[in-house]
């Protein structure tokens, strides 16, 4: 397969011209997905998840495989789409036969989450609260269609682990309790007390419909599996899903043993210098470093506003050191919003740009409720990985190639191998440049790689039953299982418990994702070894970042045949 960096000027094929009608067909029939991408004209709609439009929306999958079965390829652009189409929708029907995706319930990333698009909603004036309250008017609809998907692939034998459900029911039921997301979201709303009363009342019925949903999901458990673990063939689908490619599953579970292995090591030279930085007498211990750290005042914020203005000046100086030096960064991207989330649950995330980019890419913290206090040190590398050069260059550079490539590529493939795969190659990158000389910034950058290669090991080993590591802190060579896996965790990952606690969840209900960012982390790195190996000069290394994301998210086998 050729490289198809995409031309300035390039004529739409006809195969382009299929894939954009896609995108519109599709939004048209996820409102959900049309907002997240920033698709005008359904902002005031909800999704239908029934089984009826489910099936619809696979339908629309199986038409384009056919269509594009009957064009040939214009240029090496269209090969590079045709395979991705092939993988991705190929993917997507094979997982559909088992209702895979609309069963799956998990703390993150299920329809469960569906309010999250809210956040995505322009509410500066009263009319946009028009457009809000009408939305959450209509969840009470989404959500029983969602229902009625669940229980016809619970009596097909899918249906997730009986700990997801009640998890998911706590998590809806959070959602609808008084003072919880909806209450305080609707005290945002603007306009006169008609309106406002409006709002609330639209606020009230989505209240109500996650009430009922949670009750729905306490309904399937006796027909839900105790197990946590999906067992070697399904995390083997699940594995390709997220990365796009089939790996060896025995041999990665090896490779991410010994990468935590190296990494823990890195972090003992770094704490070492640490520790005698501060006098802590401490050796190479990571744990007495990271005491120096979090009591060092210079290294602390208090109060969400102060989180919020660091996470900005920090963004803004890596736009502006990196344009023009070690990438490409068009005009458009940057602008980069940070901002501080509304649920209080964990976790940050990016969102990225509108199709018009009229809604700039957005780096969201979304601040447990009673944090106040904040470690620098631990989170530099994170702005990186979320901003600049991590998913904001990604996204909005895929975003702006609707009109060299087509929109399906520009807007809807996204592959978690190659998006988190690259945000993890960029922190360690912004190490080699430099940017992370400070030792407690870098010893944060290595605790976030220890997380991600711990997850690999975790991920893949408990699920598919392998035994434990041995001469790795937290584990003994013995069973996973979930007592273990919280062993392992506290001994490795460097977060609070409650994150912990949600992190394993999250391990246990989506299988298969977690490893991606590492795994695709290394595969970046192969790639760019082998695509520079005759010139690795800065302006080579800049040119290959240039043309690799030019191409947009892709399937990690198909992104090496296209690069």
């Amino acid at each position: 397969m050729s490289s198809d960096s995409p031309a300035t000027g390039r004529t739409p094929s006809a195969l382009d011209a299929l894939a954009d009608s896609y995108v519109d067909r599709l939004a048209a029939a996820d409102p959900f997905l049309s907002t997240q991408l920033g698709i005008v004209g359904h902002d005031a709609e909800v999704t239908d998840y029934s089984p009826a439009a489910e099936h619809a929306r696979h339908d629309l999958s199986r038409e384009l495989l056919s269509a594009i079965a009957e064009v040939p390829d214009a240029d090496g652009v269209d090969a590079v789409t045709r395979a991705a189409l092939q993988e991705r929708l190929g993917l997507e029907l094979e997982r559909a036969e088992q209702h895979l995706d609309v069963a799956a319930v998990n703390n993150l990333a299920s329809v469960l989450q569906s309010r999250d698009v809210l956040d995505l909603m322009a509410t500066e004036t009263a009319a946009d609260w028009e457009v809000v309250a009408e939305r959450m008017a209509g969840f009470p609809r989404a959500l029983s269609t969602w229902a009625e998907s669940l229980r016809e692939a619970a009596a097909a034998g899918t249906v997730s682990a009986r700990r997801q459900l009640r998890l998911g029911a706590e998590q809806a039921r959070g959602y609808a309790a008084r003072g919880g997301f909806f209450d305080a979201f609707a005290e945002e709303a603007v306009g006169d007390d008609a309106q406002k009363a409006h709002v609330r009342e639209a606020a009230d019925q989505a209240r109500a419909a996650y009430r009922e949903i949670a009750d729905v999901l306490e309904e399937l458990l006796p027909q839900a599996p105790e197990a946590d673990a999906v067992g070697r063939e399904a995390y083997q689908l699940a594995s390709r899903t997220y990365l796009g490619t089939e790996i060896d599953l025995d041999e990665t579970y090896a490779w991410g043993v010994e990468e935590l292995r190296a990494i823990i090591a890195e972090q003992e030279q770094v704490a070492a210098r640490l520790n005698e930085r501060y006098g802590t007498g401490g050796g190479s211990s990571v744990a007495a470093a990271k005491e120096a750290l979090n009591a060092d005042p210079a290294r602390i914020l208090h109060g969400s506003d102060a989180l919020q203005a660091w996470m900005q000046q920090l963004s803004d100086t890596a736009i502006a050191d990196l344009a023009g030096t070690h990438f490409d960064i068009p005009e458009p991207l940057h602008r980069l919003e940070c901002r501080i989330a509304r649920t209080g649950s964990g976790g940050i995330y990016y969102t990225g740009p509108s199709e018009d980019l009229t809604r700039p890419g957005r780096m969201w913290w979304d601040v447990p409720a009673g944090t106040e206090e904040f470690r620098t040190w631990a989170e530099t590398t994170t702005v990186y990985h979320e901003g600049v050069p991590g998913h904001h260059l990604q996204v909005g550079t895929q975003t702006l190639q609707a009109g060299s490539l087509n929109r399906w590529r520009a807007m809807l493939c996204w592959v978690s191998g190659h998006g988190e795969g690259w945000a993890l190659y960029a922190e360690r990158l912004m190490e080699q440049l430099g940017y992370l000389d400070d030792d407690g910034d870098r010893l944060g950058m290595l605790d976030a790689q220890r997380l991600r290669a711990g997850r690999v090991v975790l991920d893949i080993g408990l699920h598919l039953g392998l035994p434990m590591p041995t001469g790795v802190p937290g584990s003994d060579g013995g069973a996973w299982d979930e007592r273990t896996a919280w062993d392992f965790m506290t001994e490795n990952w460097g977060i609070e418990e409650a994150e912990r606690r949600f992190e394993l969840h999250r391990y246990l209900g989506w299988p298969g994702q977690a490893p991606s960012y590492k795994i695709g982390q290394r595969t970046w790195e192969q790639i760019r070894d082998r695509a520079t190996a005759a010139d690795s000069s800065p302006g080579a290394v800049r040119d290959f970042h240039r043309r690799a994301l030019e191409l947009g998210s892709l399937p990690l086998s198909v992104l090496e045949g296209a690069l």
